[in-house]
């Protein structure tokens, strides 16, 4: 049996999924959510490279390595925000954070 196109598809696509329902059943920690979008990012990043190798073009794993440059921005600046957020109200939940609209 070998592993084709179809299993990596599958794979990214409960990845996908998971990260959809971590978002949207959870509503009240921010960590989780922001982990949740991490995990979408990654599913993402498994169709851009199987997708590449099955067409054996580059181009899709040049986009992976931008996709993971964006991930990694996203949480260091997520993970900033929150510790300070943390700091001035002793809490991370989501009901919280929406309060705080100018």
């Amino acid at each position: 049996m070998e592993i084709g196109l179809s299993h990596y598809l599958a794979v990214a696509a409960v990845l996908f999924t998971l990260g959809l329902f971590g978002i949207f059943l959870n509503r009240r920690n921010v960590i989780v959510i922001l982990m949740s979008v991490e995990l979408m990012l990654l599913a993402v990043n498994i169709n851009l490279v199987s997708f590449s190798a099955f067409l054996q073009d580059l181009t899709g794993q040049i986009f992976a390595m931008f996709v993971l440059t964006v991930a990694a921005a996203e949480a260091a600046i997520g993970l900033a925000i929150l510790v300070v957020f943390y700091r001035n109200r002793a809490s991370i939940e989501v009901d919280d954070v929406s309060n705080m609209k100018g």
